[in-house]
């Protein structure tokens, strides 16, 4: 009787015990392939508030529309992974991306923490620039992080020397820098300033001019991004997709795992 009593006390603690541990203790969580639109959605969402409030601070005010842009650009790193492509950019294999980047993360990371930014600005820059590969644009950019060498230049950087990562490390942290600094009274300067990187300061400010208003102002990006049709249209096909493709590199690179990927996150290389 003592026995069966004892047997019943450790089986009612060790049921406890299951039902206290996180979910994530319990089941394998799902990849985001395995998710339900929903799920995703969520995730999408949740990751991209959370890496926001990193980079600055502070909480973005991202509308359901802009996040919707980020999840279709996470949707698409999501099918590159295990495609076995390799070679064009934009269509690699994810893994072979996120390796690379896995032996570039800590220089960036600290090249731009030295200049007093998030180290995930750096990281995650240069893979929807190049994807961590020292390459020529069509367009003439070079380097990981495709600097034009007129651009370049402004920074003291000669055309050979943006091809050294950590120079061209240094002048992006500096050109981000700088944009953070133009945009200081908005609260999403960053996302103005990764936005300046591709579509140049001076546009980036008159359009704000052209589509800002009391109620959009919350979230300019996101008001750029809604009104991209009365925009040019070099912003339509292309400026419109970068800081939402940035925010889906860095939910992909630093939640691996939830992608398939077997690695760290990008910003625990250091």
């Amino acid at each position: 009787m003592k026995r069966r009593l004892f047997l019943c006390a450790v089986i009612s603690v060790c049921s406890l015990l299951v039902l206290t541990q996180p979910a994530s203790a319990q089941a394998t969580e799902k990849t985001y392939q395995q998710m339900t639109v929903a799920e995703q959605e969520a995730f999408v969402r949740e990751q991209a508030v959370r890496l926001a409030r990193e980079i600055s601070g502070r909480n973005y005010e991202f509308t359901p529309e802009f996040i919707g842009v980020i999840q279709k650009n996470v949707d698409s790193y999501a099918k590159r992974v295990g495609s076995n492509a390799r070679g064009r950019i934009g269509r690699t294999d994810l893994r072979l991306v996120v390796e690379r980047g896995q032996m570039n993360a800590a220089t960036i990371g600290t090249t731009f923490a030295a200049r007093n930014l998030s180290p995930l600005l750096g990281i995650y820059l240069p893979m929807i620039e190049s994807e961590y590969q020292n390459v020529e644009s069509p367009f003439g950019a070079l380097g990981m992080f495709q600097f034009l060498p007129a651009t370049g230049s402004r920074y003291g950087l000669s055309k050979e020397e943006l091809l050294d990562m950590n120079k061209s490390a240094d002048a992006a942290a500096r050109y981000l820098s700088d944009g953070i600094f133009l945009f200081k009274h908005d609260p999403m300067k960053e996302a103005l300033a990764l936005l300046a990187y591709n579509r140049g300061s001076n546009q980036v400010v008159q359009e704000l001019a052209q589509v800002l208003t009391k109620d959009t102002e919350s979230c300019s990006i996101c008001a750029l991004t809604a009104a991209s049709a009365q925009l040019d249209p070099t912003f339509q096909n292309e400026n419109v997709y970068y800081v939402p493709r940035f925010f889906a590199a860095a939910i992909v690179g630093e939640n691996p795992s939830r992608f398939g990927l077997s690695s760290g996150p990008l910003s625990s290389y250091r």
